[in-house]
């Protein structure tokens, strides 16, 4: 009880200290800058309150559960492979299969992106599905959580995957339906949200920790890279195909006098 107790201080603390910033600006700028009251204070405080208990009991429960499951199960994932001389690399099939399984649940699971997904279907009159856009926005982090798991296993640096795909990305933006170009980039932006990160990074250190020559600090951080970057590739590819289909249906003078608005 006294470690709970010592954890949720921690948390409380932490929290609190980072939200004095936000605080003293928010508060300060209205009276400042605009010379007008803070608008229901009231209000604003017990907001303030909730959100302090919500943001320590999300860090509690990542120190109590989700880190320490992400270790156990790199653990349990490695154990029988660590065991044998000379393991290679095609021996961790279910670490890169447990690892796009993670993935891809908690990006389906990611508030953040079914907020960006069910906003990108309002704004542009159901032409893309909120569903076909968060199922493939997970399909890239599976694959990039994967594609992570086999650098942590190789011990190959980060640097290159990285140059790479980005590369990759730029090729796939030059030739990408406008429409969906922007949102590609942002639902990159928001894999890496309040579901996905505790786990992913939790496996990552689990993983490094587990396997003998890696480093956790060198080798288990970089996870959060793929689950950002792999989805742009899938989300424009997703995009392509649903614009080539599109134009497949299409008689040849619909195509030629119609402006391109293809449903993904």
């Amino acid at each position: 009880m006294s470690d709970l107790a010592r954890l949720l201080w921690e948390s409380v603390h932490d929290t609190v200290l980072g939200l004095v910033p936000i605080v003293v600006l928010l508060g300060l700028f209205p009276r400042v800058v605009l010379r007008r009251p803070l608008p229901r204070p009231r209000e604003l405080a017990s907001g303030l309150v909730l959100v302090v208990l919500g943001m320590t009991l999300f860090l509690a429960g990542l120190g109590k559960s989700l880190f320490p499951l992400g270790r156990l199960m790199a653990e349990q994932l490695t154990d029988s492979v660590s065991g044998e001389g000379g393991a290679g690399w095609t021996d961790y099939g279910w670490v890169y299969a447990f690892g796009a399984a993670i993935g891809f649940a908690t990006t389906i699971a990611e508030p953040a992106l079914i907020a960006v997904s069910l906003k990108a279907q309002d704004v542009s009159g159901g032409t893309i599905r909120a569903w076909g856009l968060r199922v493939a926005v997970a399909v890239g982090v599976a694959v990039g959580i994967a594609l992570g798991c086999f650098r942590i296993v190789t011990g190959t640096p980060l640097a290159a995957y990285v140059v790479v795909g980005y590369l990759l990305v730029l090729v796939q933006a030059w030739r990408a339906p406008r429409p969906i170009l922007a949102l590609a980039f942002d639902t990159g932006g928001v894999t890496t949200s309040t579901v996905t990160v505790p786990l992913v990074a939790a496996l990552g250190l689990g993983l490094a920790s587990t396997i003998p020559g890696r480093s956790p600090l060198v080798d288990g951080f970089g996870l959060i890279a793929f689950a950002s970057m792999v989805p742009m590739m899938t989300v424009m590819a997703y995009a392509g195909l649903g614009s080539a289909r599109s134009r497949g249906r299409r008689p040849a003078s619909y195509a030629h006098h119609e402006p391109d608005h293809e449903e993904v």
